[in-house]
């Protein structure tokens, strides 16, 4: 496939070694990395690099150059959300084109590393993104491949859909009830209500209303009632999330007709944690770590239930392989391994 041209006649050819260039005393090194596809402008500076004849890539029917493997790969697998970069070096990286939910098809992209000389890497899935953020990326590892490999990798995005997307997080009016003798009767300052409403904002949704109601079933019962009445797409209940015999969260929930998810998550810190549906309306019961750890399943959860999911038991068994919070000094979430 290696065959020798005049350099006038190359333009469009792939470069099958490097060719270096060397200034004394002001630059060495490569002027040109072997793969590279020779434009126009090319053809005066390897005149001038004393290149009169190259050896080009001669590509036979059914091979792939690595530039066209990755873009090809990588506008299969995208979906809405998600933007390709140009290729550079062999590999197209893929960037975020809104702020989201990161949503990867796991089972897909294991499909696609399992073909030999494909390689894709992604971030974790069901993580918030900002717009610009790389999430991805792939690129075959020799310099060109077969073409029914890359065709191989097309059929598996068809058969899944999108390998790889961000999806628009919902903005709700969120209900806030707030349990507990102790901040009822004000004798202590509710430190739930800042935190709570602080995180919610920070995912684009709003604070409609916060509750604040004693140890009692019949009042929490009747503040998500009253919540939802007024039209709330969503209802968080703190505190009393304990085993504790006063601790009467999990059953007031059950009391106001949730039928129940999940009591209890395999993630530290959050592990009381509880989810809910009435109906449509998800009510998830935060327990008291949520108050002084900044990441808690409260920010692996909510941010999937804004994107519009309905969630099950198995979203949460799923949890425990990375459920564990480091408690890092210099907290990086999401941008590590707790929830992955």
């Amino acid at each position: 496939m290696m065959k020798e041209i005049p350099v006038q006649q190359s333009v469009g050819r792939v470069l099958f070694h490097d060719i270096t260039r060397i200034a004394p005393g002001e630059f060495s090194g490569r002027a040109f990395k072997k793969g590279h596809i020779i434009a126009p402008d090319d053809v005066e500076q390897l005149l001038r690099l004393g290149k009169d004849h190259i050896y080009v890539l001669e590509l036979e029917e059914g091979f792939v150059h690595e530039d066209a493997a990755a873009v090809r790969i990588a506008r299969a697998a995208v979906g809405p959300g998600v933007q390709m970069l140009p290729p550079a070096e062999g590999k197209v990286r893929l960037m975020t084109a809104r702020p989201g939910l990161l949503k990867v098809n796991v089972a897909a992209l294991d499909r696609i590393n399992a073909i030999e000389e494909v390689v894709f890497a992604t971030a974790h899935t069901n993580r918030p993104v900002a717009t610009r953020k790389l999430v991805g990326g792939t690129r075959i590892i020799p310099l060109y491949t077969e073409e029914e490999k890359i065709s191989a990798v097309e059929d598996i995005c068809r058969e899944y859909g999108a390998v790889i997307e961000v999806i628009p997080l919902q903005s709700l009016k969120v209900g806030l009830v707030t349990t507990g003798n102790e901040v009822y009767h004000q004798r202590i300052e509710d430190k739930f209500g800042p935190v709570v409403d602080a995180k919610i904002r920070a995912l684009g949704s709003t604070i409609h209303r916060q509750i604040l109601v004693p140890d009692s079933i019949p009042l929490t019962v009747q503040a998500i009632h009253d919540l939802i009445s007024e039209g709330v797409g969503m209802v968080v209940v703190t505190g009393g999330m304990s085993v504790d015999p006063d601790d009467r969260t999990p059953a007031s929930i059950r009391a106001a007709g949730g039928r129940e998810v999940t009591y209890g998550s395999p993630t530290f810190p959050g592990s009381m944690f509880m989810l809910a549906y009435i109906g449509d309306i998800p009510v998830v019961g935060v327990p008291g770590c949520a108050m002084y750890n900044k990441a808690t399943v409260f920010d692996l959860i909510v941010p999937r239930i804004l994107a519009g999911e309905r969630l099950t038991r198995k979203d949460f068994t799923t949890l425990g392989h990375g459920g564990l919070c480091l408690g890092c000094s210099d907290c990086r979430f999401p941008d590590c391994g707790f929830g992955a």
